[in-house]
């Protein structure tokens, strides 16, 4: 028999973290410099959230807010991003989230046309705060 929700415990404790990995796509580059939109940060974030909320409540959430959000340095079309979800507080039908997004391979064509690297240390691209709320 499947699990259901109600035969399931949250567990939702702060600290918890989600973190996807993700090639970004020279398609999604809008802007002179090979720049992808701010907003393509803050779709990824609804990913790790979602994750995170499955993990912890079982069931998907529901994005309510963010704040704080910090476009710190660029992400380019054939970036590799790393982007991570950390439980900073835990609500009674709210959950708050930091968030960050890291590049940590860029391409170098001056290597190349398909030249990329490894960037060590990643580059903090984008942070935020954001409020989730789960049935």
């Amino acid at each position: 028999m499947s699990e259901t929700r109600r035969d399931r415990t949250p567990s939702a404790r702060v600290g918890q973290r989600v973190t996807h990995r993700r090639y970004v796509p020279h398609s999604d580059a809008h802007y002179a410099g090979n720049l992808v939109a701010g907003a393509y940060s803050l779709a990824a974030f609804g990913d790790v959230a979602t994750e995170l909320c499955i993990l912890t409540d079982g069931d998907e959430g529901l994005f309510a807010s963010y704040s704080d959000v910090q476009f710190r340095a660029p992400v380019r079309g054939g970036d590799v991003i790393e982007i991570s979800a950390a439980l900073v507080r835990v609500g009674r039908r709210s959950r708050e989230l930091d968030f960050e997004v890291r590049v940590v391979c860029r391409g170098t064509p001056e290597r190349g046309a398909s030249g990329a690297g490894v960037l060590d240390p990643p580059l903090v691209a984008t942070t935020a705060r954001g409020v989730v709320v789960v049935p």
